[in-house]
């Protein structure tokens, strides 16, 4: 029977980390083994890892003395498993009963052996669809994305955003989201796991770009669904988290691209975007205010080398 861990990176997420856990010691474990459930706390504050102990949950708590970002805690939480598969679960998540077993029944089918990735059906607190999987960004739909064009109009200026109900069951995509990630181990560590480069956001992308460049394919699922409510600890960071945003970007585009859509991009993000973000943030319920936005491009611009060079930033290095 396949064996599967599920890692959770944890900062400041406060009871929703207890309810995943909770969801997770209650959903169905039909075809697989769950022999792991690895909390990795990025030093919170809040006590959200403390007194996390669960009935038949196999849980280990790992935690670091400093926040190093999320790729770094999924990849040391990944660090040692024995598993088939491991499965990168948001704290901000809840599973239903049939999410886990779905999933690895889906992986284990012998026609299905070529998916290295697989994510599920993703919904909002009302039982809508909520973003779970994506295309791979271009210069065009990156560019609309950072400069906010697509609020004006999703036709003309259309992101990397892929609605799933077009994918059916077990369908080819890009990339899913990093709210429920499973890969197969075997994957995982032949491409090393996520680059730490990206403190957070796009490393999710970044690795499943890496993983079609080695003939894995990645698949939704609609036939299973969680509860995601987005945002999660990063919508605590109010200016950090348009800095790290707008780097991994920057990173992403120069790791990506040809040099010369990456150069496009870079000049873009580094002169249009903090005037576009400004002016939109000036609309009210459309993002983070004016000061934050001012502060999220300052501590870009102190960062600018580092992030140049293709180095981990984190706010430290702002």
């Amino acid at each position: 029977m396949p064996g599967l861990d599920i890692v959770i990176v944890n900062w400041n997420t406060g009871g929703q980390l207890r309810a995943c856990l909770d969801s997770i010691a209650a959903a169905g474990r039909r075809g697989f083994d769950l022999l792991r459930v690895v909390v990795v706390d990025n030093a919170s504050t809040d006590g959200s890892a403390d007194g996390l102990e669960r009935a038949g949950l196999p849980l280990a708590l790992l935690r670091n003395d400093r926040n190093r970002g999320f790729a770094a805690a999924c990849n040391a939480g990944a660090s040692g498993s024995a598993a088939d598969y491991v499965l990168f679960l948001n704290p901000d998540t809840r599973l239903f009963a049939d999410s886990l077993s779905h999933a690895v029944s889906f992986m284990e089918l012998p026609e299905n052996r070529g998916a290295g990735l697989a994510g599920i059906r993703l919904v909002d607190g009302t039982g809508n669809e909520a973003p779970s999987c994506s295309r791979f960004p271009t210069l065009g739909s990156l560019l609309s994305k950072s400069l906010g064009l697509h609020r004006l109009s999703r036709r003309l200026f259309p992101t990397y955003a892929l609605s799933p109900g077009g994918t059916g069951e077990g369908g080819e995509i890009d990339y899913v989201t990093g709210a429920f990630f499973l890969v197969r181990r075997e994957v995982f560590e032949a491409l090393g796991g996520f680059d730490e480069r990206f403190f957070v956001y796009f490393e999710e992308t970044d690795f499943a770009r890496r993983m079609r460049s080695r003939g894995w394919t990645c698949r939704h699922l609609g036939g299973a669904s969680a509860y995601h409510r987005g945002g999660g600890a990063s919508e605590q960071a109010g200016a950090e988290r348009l800095f790290y945003a707008a780097a991994s970007r920057i990173l992403y585009a120069r790791k990506q691209f040809g040099p010369a859509a990456a150069g496009v991009y870079v000049a873009a993000a580094l002169t249009l975007e903090p005037v576009f973000r400004i002016a939109g943030s000036l609309v009210p319920r459309t993002g983070a205010s004016p000061r934050d936005t001012a502060r999220a491009y300052g501590m870009l611009y102190r960062a600018l080398p580092r992030v140049l060079r293709g180095s981990s930033v984190d706010g430290r290095s702002s």
